[in-house]
């Protein structure tokens, strides 16, 4: 009895975890053999042969509703529960719309090997095949989005679910395969459920490509930017940015880099939702590895550290980048536009200051920064560089906050959530469970707010 207790508890536990789409299938269909076979009420004999799994390994159907145990004693059978859609939906947190093939649950329970014997990785993969994941005929292409130099973006539609989906095809060489920026997306994403992060449905996989689908999202904030002719309203930009924190902060708990924030690799669909995407670059930060990559970061969001060599950091990368996305949203243009390293650093430099020891403590042995020999920049007076009304004091402060030259002096982003610029949108936003900030559930909508909800509504599609 303890043995089989221990066996369930820890198959629930399993089944809540962050397990594969088709290993919890597969645990699915072992158990529910074990339900079909299994005719034990409560009472368990030490002289029953035992499976591997813990339960008892005596077959258990007859024509009768009691089944003679060895010792003599009548048991009576429990009565067959065939599993529903709605169970396995429920069971493996598939989309309540999936389209489930007719006869599929049948032959699940039908098919399913003996529960003594565990699932191959082979026959899990075919049963997430069987319903239609991992197949390039599950999805049909519609438009194309955009292409890049190792992937081409679509848009496209879901046989399962009839919704629409990214997908991001990723061509394949034949002698290098695919590219670490793919793997290293695919690795992440999988672990990472949020909802300001794109979600990532499904992976097709042939010999010509690797297809990653991804839900779909209207458009990012570089064009929703340009749609509103870059004049966003403050209550947009303040809604925004906390999503972007909010999601960033995610990913910085769990020790991942996104490392390329930019207007472009922000999602936002047609409700104003705003979810992170791209994690080609990413990375999740390790130890005792110290030292990464400095080539990372679009130019104009990346910090003046990196800029000049600097290959160990953490999460603070992030942050230089949401304060210049924070301008750009406020202000209508980017902050720093620079065209080359040397370019780059001197905007910056010219608005903030050439560091000293004073603001950027061992600027002065800084190799890369003694051989450019940059004029001694005096910092400009912020307020004279943003447009009209656009930022308030607090909206200042919290943005030099994102923009220190010390990295670690940055502030983080579960630090600058609960900054007081924020203040207006209540403290609701703070409380929201991580899977539902934006979801159908009317109560788990920042935009009920009416103040918030009017401005979406003017500024979105």
């Amino acid at each position: 009895m303890e043995r089989m207790k221990r066996f369930k508890r820890r198959l629930s536990l399993t089944l809540r975890g962050s397990q594969t789409i088709d290993e919890s299938l597969s645990e699915l269909a072992e158990q529910m053999t074990i339900e079909e076979n299994s005719s034990k009420d409560n009472i368990v004999h030490e002289n029953l042969k035992m499976g591997s799994d813990g339960e008892s390994d005596q077959a258990s159907g007859t024509s009768s509703d009691e089944v003679q145990s060895p010792t003599g004693v009548c048991l009576r059978t429990r009565s067959h529960r065939r599993i529903s859609m709605e169970d396995l939906n429920k069971r493996l947190s598939l989309p309540a719309d999936i389209r489930i093939p007719d006869g599929y649950l049948e032959k699940l329970q039908l098919s399913s090997p003996p529960f003594d014997q565990p699932l191959s990785r082979r026959l899990r993969r075919a049963s997430l095949s069987e319903i239609g994941f991992g197949k390039l005929e599950t999805y049909i292409k519609l438009d194309k989005l955009g292409e890049g130099t190792y992937a081409t973006v679509y848009k496209g539609r879901s046989k399962l679910t009839d919704n629409l989906v990214a997908l991001k095809e990723i061509r394949l060489e034949h002698e290098e395969g695919a590219p670490c920026t793919a793997i290293r997306e695919v690795s992440l994403l999988k672990d990472l459920k949020h909802a300001n992060i794109v979600t990532l449905h499904d992976i097709v996989h042939t010999d010509k490509s690797l297809t990653l689908v991804f839900e779909y999202l209207d458009k990012d904030l570089k064009q929703y930017m340009d749609d509103c002719g870059n004049i966003m309203s403050m209550h947009n930009v303040k809604i925004f940015l906390f999503q972007i924190l909010r999601g960033l902060a995610y990913c910085h708990r769990r020790k991942v880099l996104h490392r390329d924030l930019k207007p472009q690799n922000l999602l936002i669909s047609e409700r104003g939702e705003l979810k992170l995407a791209d994690f080609g670059l990413a990375r999740a930060k390790s130890v005792p590895t110290k030292t990464y990559s400095n080539e990372v970061v679009t130019l104009w969001y990346r910090p003046p550290d990196v800029l000049l060599g600097s290959s160990e950091y953490s999460t603070q990368i992030d942050m230089w980048g949401v304060g210049c996305i924070f301008y750009e949203m406020a202000a209508g243009r980017p902050l720093f536009p620079g065209s080359t390293v040397e370019d780059e650093l001197h905007l910056i430099f010219r608005l903030l200051g050439t560091p000293t020891e004073d603001n950027w403590a061992g600027i002065s042995s800084i190799e890369e920064f003694k051989s450019y020999n940059f004029p001694k920049y005096k910092p400009q007076p912020f307020i004279n560089h943003v447009p009209r009304y656009l930022l308030d004091t607090e909206g200042i402060e919290l943005l030099l906050s994102f923009l220190r030259y010390e990295s670690k002096k940055r502030i983080s982003a579960d630090e600058s959530m609960k900054h007081s610029y924020f203040k207006s949108l209540g403290m609701r936003v703070h409380t929201l469970p991580e899977s539902e900030f934006f979801c159908l559930k009317v109560e788990a909508l920042i935009f009920v707010l009416v103040h918030i909800q009017i401005f979406i509504q003017q500024n979105i599609l």
